[in-house]
């Protein structure tokens, strides 16, 4: 069996990860989809969703929080397929708390799978795209890696390192016509701002230009642009998608 591309994207079953899967999927494509979560229900309602859009769809359930780990996974993705085009590195955690509040676990438990995580998938597909002298990883940083956020300095701290990581292995990729880029959504309708109250909300909009959060989709948008042919020569750059907030 054959495909155009093969594609990972880790915590793609929901939010912006399910966003990105959706837009990345065709059927000239092998996707795979990770959810940490063997139990969720969410597994289900994914299959049904998107098997029908791509040549062949795979749900796999693990943590991205063991590096090494983590790394074999994406190994055996593209051993399974012969190779692999693109991965998104989208899992992440949040553990909000202010600094002189925040436990040692939850500091470091966000950037075990938030950084740690990424570095992980990041390492094993460069070897991979190394040898094919093709590919395109694509990090999720965040709007807060550039301006902070009180009670998210773990979240900040590993979204932060996410650009730095970024632009580090786009330089070491870049020989072997591999890109490296990273999308830092703002404020996104998501089940993460959705427990948000109405006034803090309503005090988020009061600071984006475009008076209104963002849609899982147009983040979606930027990393389709990044995995396309059309980006072939952009790496090591961030793009920002957060209607005006940081500019």
């Amino acid at each position: 069996m054959s495909f155009s591309r093969v594609v990972l994207v880790t915590g793609g079953t929901r939010g912006i990860g399910l966003a990105v899967a959706k837009r990345l999927a065709s059927p000239q494509t092998a996707l795979v989809v990770t959810h940490v979560n063997p139990q969720s229900p969410a597994l289900q309602q994914v299959r049904e969703e998107l098997g029908p859009l791509c040549q062949v769809f795979e749900t796999q359930c693990w943590s991205v929080s063991d590096a090494d780990a983590a790394g074999q996974k994406v190994a055996e993705v593209a051993e399974r397929f012969g190779r692999l085009d693109v991965l998104v590195n989208n899992a992440g955690v949040t553990k909000d708390g202010l600094s002189v509040r925040m436990s040692s676990a939850d500091f470091r438990q966000a950037l075990e799978v938030n950084l740690v995580g990424t570095f992980g998938c990041s390492r094993a597909a460069a070897k991979i795209m190394m040898k094919q002298r093709s590919g395109r990883i694509i990090n999720l940083s965040s709007v807060v890696a550039f301006t902070g956020n009180p009670g998210q300095v773990n979240y900040v701290a590993s979204k932060a390192g996410i650009v730095g990581l970024t632009k580090t292995m786009a330089l070491e990729l870049a020989p072997r016509g591999v890109t490296v880029n990273a999308v830092a959504p703002g404020f996104i309708d998501t089940d993460m701002t959705a427990v948000l109250d109405d006034k803090v909300k309503a005090a988020l909009l009061t600071r984006i230009p475009m008076a209104s959060m963002g849609r899982p989709e147009d983040v979606a948008a930027a990393v389709a642009f990044l995995a396309s042919d059309g980006a072939g020569y952009i790496t090591g750059q961030t793009i920002h998608v957060n209607g005006g907030l940081y500019l």
